[in-house]
């Protein structure tokens, strides 16, 4: 008599791992697969992006490095033909507009790309950041559904995840002064200087 009323605890089944149920449930099964198929695509979008962010930054390093360069070359080499001007014929100080010119042109072009790139930077940065969001949704939506397996309500879940990513909105910050627009302030101001400059060279 207690063999047979240990016998049915016994002999109950153990229930099934939440991934042994899935692999058994087609629609479960499929919709994993999707959802995994789909996070690694967004991986692969997050570290494309990185690597351009990247390289938008190296041109944007490469633009500094040339507004100073230019500058720093012609003002040696219009210092270096301005001493050889006789004293008292200032031919160079009448054809001081020549360099000025120049120099102004080169430095709106410059300043003008710097801000290009800043702003392709800013939004380059703001589509990795929905991206990675995009990520943490859905292997979140991923765990969920490894942990619960059968119970996983897939209308109610899929719903979920598509209205959480319709109603993302993004806070809009308040128009402030930002570091990229110090940057064009900074250059501006050298820009400046340095026609200050070649005006003082040419008529010296």
């Amino acid at each position: 008599m207690a063999d047979q009323g240990t016998n049915p605890s016994i002999m109950e089944p153990k229930p099934l791992h939440p991934l042994h149920q899935i692999a058994e449930t087609p629609t479960h099964k499929l919709l994993l697969k999707q959802w995994l198929k789909e996070e690694e695509l967004i991986l692969n979008r997050v570290a494309l992006k990185e690597t351009q962010i990247d390289s938008v930054r190296k041109e944007i390093t490469q633009l500094y490095i040339f507004f100073f360069l230019f500058h720093s070359i012609s003002l040696l080499l219009l210092f270096n033909a301005s001493s050889r001007d006789p004293p008292g014929s200032g031919s160079y100080c009448k054809r001081s507009w020549i360099p000025s010119l120049c120099s102004l042109l080169c430095s709106l072009g410059i300043i003008w790309a710097v801000r290009y790139k800043t702003d392709v930077e800013c939004h380059m940065e703001k589509l990795l950041e929905r991206e990675k969001e995009d990520g943490k949704l859905l292997a979140k939506c991923v765990e969920e559904l490894k942990k619960k397996g059968i119970e996983f309500d897939l209308l109610k879940e899929v719903d979920a995840l598509r209205r959480a990513k319709s109603l993302r909105v993004e806070t809009k910050v308040v128009r402030k002064w930002s570091a990229r627009d110090f940057v064009t302030l900074f250059f501006f101001t050298v820009s400046c200087l340095v026609l200050g400059l070649t005006r003082i060279i040419s008529c010296s």
